[in-house]
Formats: structure tokens, sequence, C-alpha cells
């Protein structure tokens, strides 16, 4: 991940992620995503019409972002810092790595259109790599650690059943390292020029090796869930 705010403006104009995915250069670096079976316990249906959030961390805040834009019944995804304190919830000063903060997506989610378990599924099947203690492909650092920051006891009880069954079932080829937060941990949303990024910088070469071939893996593995048009964090604004 870049670590310059001006490196990150200097990017490459936006173009559609569509176009990312379809070059061969981009496939050339796709990531191998694990197929792995939906939690076990069938979650009861939602009784009310409000939005429901999850927080996840698994690397670079981009590239989860980017994920979940493109999924069915997600209505906003928002990069940001979890796990610290919002005095040190600033970009430089977390990828120190002393804040405590993990780099991380605050998702907004219809819980009549898509379940916390699809939610869970999609992030350790596509989003990132499980069993990575402490880092995510080329990132290395506490925070870019593996964790989930459940939003209620529910949601925790939840994630860590799924991850016993994951284990369990030996869905990876090593043991996954996710942490499971304490619940309702405060979420600082990351700058504005991380919002969106992947989206705006297709042809960026980090964007392009290590976050458009988790859509597309997206796509592939969950072709029910998938939506062409990414939901983004400035037409969110735009509606406020």
């Amino acid at each position: 991940m870049l670590k310059s705010p001006a490196l990150l403006l200097a990017a490459a104009p936006a173009f559609l992620i569509a176009f990312a995915l379809s070059a061969a250069p981009f496939r050339a670096n796709a990531e191998t995503a694990v197929v792995i079976p939906p939690p076990a316990a069938a979650e009861a249906s939602a009784q009310s019409a409000g939005l429901e959030t999850a927080v996840v961390a698994g690397g670079c805040f981009w590239g989860v972002q980017a994920v979940y834009q493109h999924v069915k019944g997600v209505t906003n995804a928002v990069s940001g810092y979890a796990g610290g304190t919002q005095k040190d919830a600033e970009y430089e000063t977390v990828s120190s790595g002393r804040t405590g903060h993990a780099e991380s997506v605050k998702i907004t989610f219809d819980p009549k259109q898509i379940s916390y378990g699809k939610i869970l599924q999609i992030y350790f099947s596509v989003a990132h790599n499980p069993t990575q203690l402490n880092y995510q492909g080329p990132d290395h650092g506490t925070q870019y650690r593996s964790e989930i920051f459940p939003q209620s006891d529910a949601q925790a009880a939840a994630a860590k059943a799924y991850i016993a069954e994951l284990d369990k079932a030996h869905a990876f080829k090593a043991p996954i390292v996710t942490k499971v937060g304490a619940v309702k941990a405060s979420f600082f949303p990351a700058e504005g020029y991380h919002q969106d990024y992947a989206f705006r910088n297709p042809y960026q070469p980090y964007i392009a090796f290590n976050d458009a071939p988790k859509v597309a893996n997206l796509k592939k593995l969950f072709p029910d869930l998938w939506r062409d048009k990414p939901v983004l964090v400035a037409d969110a604004m735009k509606g406020q």
C-alpha cells in the first residue's frame, strides 16, 4: 500500500473498475480465492426495515472496500480505522503500527437482502487471507491484521462460531488467525482521499495487482450477490 498521500493524489485518473478487471496483466496477478461454505447456523429473518453495520479488517482497506461496494444489499462501505483512539486515527500515524488501529471497512447493509453470515463468508473467501498474521500480501504490520469488530453480541457469537467451523473443516491450508474484537469498538472514517480509491484509480499498480483480482473473485464466486455498479461513498455523501 502506498504510504504517501502525495502519491495517492497523483495516481491515474478514474476509470470504471470493470476495465481493470478485464485487462490481461491484472488477471495474471489474480489471487486464489477459497471456496468455503456459509455459516452452518441459519440466521433469523430480519424483522425490522432498518439497516445494520459490520466492521471488518483484512489488510489495506482499499481492496476490502472495493469488494463490498460490489455486493448487493450493501448501501455503503467506508474505509477507516478501528481498534484505537480517535486522537491517533490519522493515516500516517496509524501506518506506524503503534496506535492499535487496524485499517478497516464499515459496511452498512440491508439484512433483508444480505445476511451478516454472507458478509462474513465474503470476508473470509475473497476479501482477504485470514491465515496471514499481521500482514496481507505486501503490507506488513499490526495495522493490516485480520480482525472482526462486531457491532453486537450476536455478531460476535456468529463470527466466533464461523471461525470454529472453518477451522474444524480445514477450509484453509493453515489455521485462521482472525481476531474477534470488542463489541462496538470505535470506528473512525479515513481521510477523503482513501474513499472509493480502487474505483477512482483502477490502473494504479497496487490496485491492479492486489485489489482488482479480489473484486473479480467476488463476481466469480458470488454471482448472485454481484452488482456491476459499485455503491460509492461519494454518492452516499451526495444523498445526505
